[in-house]
């Protein structure tokens, strides 16, 4: 399993809408347009097939961060709420 940071700027409301109800399926909302999403790679594939029945690629930006172990040790978090934990992963 893997961490992903999903991140999206969608202009118009219903589009932002239905992409934000795709991703309280996989994954936390921390922030606004910002998702921690623990997936297997089928379920990282499935996710991407079904953001994009709803993006529009000309006006839209979703990106997807893969955090590391190594990485996932490096971040900080100031307020709201704890890092989403990929099983069997430790922050020192």
């Amino acid at each position: 399993m893997q961490l992903y940071i999903v991140t999206y700027d969608i202009p118009c409301d219903k589009r932002r809408k239905k992409i934000a109800d795709v991703l309280e399926g996989y994954g936390q909302r921390v922030q606004l347009s910002v998702f921690e999403c623990v997936l297997t790679q089928p379920k990282y594939q499935q996710l991407k097939r079904h953001l994009e029945k709803f993006v529009k690629l000309e006006e839209d930006s979703v990106r997807f961060y893969p955090l590391s172990g190594h990485t996932l040790s490096q971040v900080e978090i100031w307020g709201g709420v704890p890092l989403t934990q990929p099983p069997d992963s430790k922050i020192i």
